[in-house]
C-alpha cells in the first residue's frame, strides 16, 4: 500500500514528539529515522530543514559551556586538529588521483572528513563549481559513515577502556560530521559530549581557510563563493553570553535543554534521509576513498591520543 504524504507526516510526527522526552537516546533517534527509510516513510517536508535545526541546536547548546574548559580544550586540540585536517586533504587527493575518482568528487570527500562532513562539504562545493551529483555522493559517503560511527565508535572506546577525556577528542577529530559527533559524545558521557562538542565545533572553523585555499587555487579570473559558518559565530557568542550574565543561568539552562533536544530531532530527521539508493549511486570509487580516510583518520588519531 502507497501511503499518502498525510500518513508519512503522522508516522513521522510520532518519533519527533518522542525526540523531545527522555524516550529517545541519540543512538536510537538516528536508527529509527534510518529504519523508517529503509521503510519507504520519508516525507521530504520535514527533512528539507535538518541541517538548520542542526545549527539552530548547536547555538543554543553553546549557552550551557564552560568558557574557561573550551579554551583549555582548543589549545590541546589545535596541533592535533591542523596536523589531521592536512594530513587528510593530501591523502585523499593522493587516492583520489590513483583510483581516478573525479576530481571534485575527491576535494568534497576528503573536506568532508577533514574537517565537519556535510557542512564543510556545503561550503566547498559552491567554491570549486561542483556539479549536483558530486555533491551528493560525497554527502551520502560521508552520511553513512557517520551513522556507522555513532554506534562504532562509543564500543571501540569502552572496549579500549579510553577515558571521557580521550574519547571526546577522539570522535571529535575522526568522525565526520558534526551531529554524529555530539551524538556519540553523549552516548559515551556527559564529560566526552562536552570536549567533544567543543573541539569539533572549533575544528569547522577550518572551512574558513580552506575554502579560501581552494577558491585561491582554483583556475580563472571567476572565484567561487565562500559560505561563512555563521551558526559557529552565534555558537561562540551563546558561550560568551553565559560566561559573562552568570544570573541568566536558569534561563540558559533551559535554552541548553532545547538543544540538546533539537540535536536529537536532527539525528533523527539525518537518518530519515539515508537510503540504499543514495549507497549505490554514490559508487565503490567513492566509498573506496571514504572508507579510507576515515579508516587512516581515525587510526593514526588514536594512536596519537593513547600514545602521546
Amino acid at each position: 500500500m502507497v501511503l499518502t504524504q498525510r500518513k508519512k507526516r503522522l508516522i513521522l510526527i510520532i518519533p519527533l514528539i518522542m525526540c523531545l522526552t527522555h524516550l529517545f537516546p541519540p543512538s536510537l533517534a538516528l536508527l529509527s529515522g534510518i529504519a523508517l527509510s529503509m521503510a519507504g516513510i520519508t516525507d521530504k517536508s520535514l527533512t528539507q530543514h535538518t541541517n538548520l535545526i542542526l545549527k539552530i541546536a548547536i547555538i543554543l547548546m553553546g549557552f550551557g559551556m564552560n568558557a574557561k574548559q573550551i579554551l583549555e580544550a582548543s589549545g590541546q586540540g589545535f596541533l592535533n586538529t591542523a596536523l589531521s585536517v592536512i594530513f587528510v586533504i593530501i591523502t585523499g587527493l593522493i587516492l583520489g588521483k590513483i583510483l581516478k575518482l573525479e576530481k571534485n568528487t575527491t576535494i568534497l570527500i576528503a573536506s568532508g572528513t577533514a574537517i565537519c562532513g556535510g557542512s564543510a562539504i556545503a561550503a566547498v562545493s559552491p567554491v570549486i563549481k561542483a556539479k549536483s551529483h558530486q555533491t551528493s555522493f560525497a554527502l551520502a559517503v560521508v552520511f553513512i559513515l557517520n551513522a556507522i560511527a555513532l554506534f562504532l565508535f562509543p564500543f571501540l572506546g569502552h572496549y579500549l577502556g579510553m577515558s571521557q577525556e580521550t574519547f571526546g577528542y577522539w570522535a571529535a577529530i575522526a568522525i565526520h560530521d558534526t551531529s554524529s559527533v555530539v551524538g556519540a559524545g553523549a552516548v559515551y558521557g556527559s564529560k566526552a559530549l562536552e570536549i567533544a562538542t567543543t573541539v569539533k565545533l572549533i575544528r569547522a572553523l577550518w572551512i574558513i581557510p580552506l575554502s579560501i585555499a581552494i577558491a585561491l587555487f582554483q583556475k580563472g579570473d571567476k572565484k567561487g563563493k565562500i559560505q561563512w559558518p555563521w551558526f559557529i559565530m552565534l555558537f561562540a557568542a551563546a558561550i560568551m553570553m553565559s560566561h559573562f550574565l552568570p544570573g541568566w543561568s536558569e534561563t540558559f539552562d533551559h535554552l541548553t535543554w532545547f538543544g540538546r533536544k533539537g540535536m536529537v530531532i536532527a539525528l533523527f530527521l539525518i537518518g530519515s534521509g539515508i537510503s540504499f539508493k543514495e549507497a549505490k549511486e554514490a559508487g565503490w570509487k567513492s566509498f573506496v576513498v571514504g572508507i579510507s580516510l576515515w579508516v587512516l583518520t581515525g587510526g593514526l588519531s588514536l594512536f596519537l591520543l593513547m600514545n602521546l
